[in-house]
This record gives structure tokens, sequence and C-alpha cells, in this order.
């Protein structure tokens, strides 16, 4: 059986908001770090990028928009050390803020790449900004969400800056294991002669679930959870 591309990615799309309610912190993560070391930051962190909704969702767009492996590991690079500076450094110097208003700024950057993707500044006669920078600039704020996660934990007194990158590099492993097959999916789906209305429908969802997100981070920052 010849198998649908395109409704396995729309499939995958459609259903990572739901698995990442494992995105949340929890006691479970609290425990874990606790008792397991140094390693117990590796898994944690890589457990919060591969249930991490919003980032990868993020990180869909901005594949979908490249062609070719080099271009693909210019853009994923620049992201990585956007985050990699807030992430270690907000976490290091004691940043934090609310983390629903940061997740909030996050899903509004999962809209501006669909927006983005579909050529929106071209119809409003506006010259987009440029990429890359953008990449790095949302990849700043993506680290700074991480680093509110991570301050949320209970992390001891002990071996704080080696935490804080063992933290950093599970976050870096569930990125690079996220990634592969968004890339792999992606890359199939452009051999599909349906490729430019599934792009468009894909760019779409992404800023529909920006906007959704955006309201449902507003609604738990506004109530207090």
């Amino acid at each position: 059986m010849k198998l649908n591309f395109k409704k396995v990615f729309f499939l995958f799309l459609l259903f990572l908001p739901l698995i990442g309610f494992a995105h949340d912190v929890t006691s479970a993560d609290q425990e874990t770090l606790r008792n397991g070391g140094l390693w117990a930051y590796i898994q944690v962190g890589a457990t919060h990028m591969l249930t991490g909704y919003d980032h990868l969702l993020f990180l869909a767009g901005v594949v979908y928009y490249l062609n070719g492996f080099k271009d693909i590991l210019k853009f994923i690079t620049a992201f990585t050390v956007g985050h990699c500076i807030t992430l270690i450094g907000a976490t290091y110097l004691g940043i934090t803020a609310d983390e629903h208003l940061v997740d909030a700024i996050i899903a509004l950057s999962i809209l501006y790449k669909g927006f983005e993707n579909l050529g929106g500044f071209e119809k409003f006669n506006v010259k987009s900004p440029n990429l890359l920078l953008m990449v790095v600039i949302f990849g700043l704020i993506h680290g700074f969400g991480l680093s509110t996660k991570l301050q949320s934990f209970d992390m001891g007194q002990g071996e704080f800056l080696p935490k804080i990158l063992c933290f950093n590099l599970g976050v870096e492993l569930g990125q690079v294991l996220a990634l592969i097959p968004i890339v792999f999916i992606i890359t199939l789906s452009r051999k599909n002669k349906d490729f430019p209305a599934f792009y468009k429908a894909v760019n779409w969802y992404l800023i529909i679930a920006g906007f959704g997100l955006f309201l449902y981070q507003m609604s738990r920052f506004y109530s207090g959870h």
C-alpha cells in the first residue's frame, strides 16, 4: 500500500499540540532530576524538546520554507545558537518571566512563520525581515522559554552550571531526533504533485495553531494557572 505522505505530515502536525501537553513541568520530572544526577538533566532536556509542540511547529515552519540540506543546516544552526544563548545565560543569571507570557510569544513565532512562508509581507507590499536574523531572534525567545521551564525546577545547590549545560545538551539531542522525521517527511512531500496545495494548507495550519496557542497561553496567564 502506497503511503500518503500528505496525510502523514498533516496528522503529525495536527497531533503535536496533544503530544505537547507533556511539555509542562511535572512532579515526575522533578523526581527524575532529584535522583538521576547530571544524566537526568540530559534526559529531561531531550524530553522537553521532543514534547515541545511550540518549538517543533516553529522548526517545521522553518524547514518547510527551505530547499536543500545546506540551507536547513544553516538556519537550524542559527536557531540553535539563539536558544543556547538564552537557555544557558538566562538560567545562569537567574533571569526569568512568567512562563505563559513567554510561551504566548513563542506561539506568535509559529503564526509569524506560517504568515511569512505564505508571502504575507509581500501581499501587504512590505519587505519581509531578514529570514536568518528572525530565526536567531526567535531562537533567543524559544531558549528563554526553555530557561523558564528549567528554572521552575529545584536544581539544588551543587553543580549548577553543569546541570544547565546538560539540560541544554538534552535539548539539542531532542531537537536532532525531532528534526529527522520532520525533514524526511517534508523532503518526500516535495515530490508529490499536490505539494503547492499541501504547502499552503500546512502554513495556514501554522497560522491557526499559533493563534490558538497564543490565546490558550494568555488565558492561562490571566487565570493564574
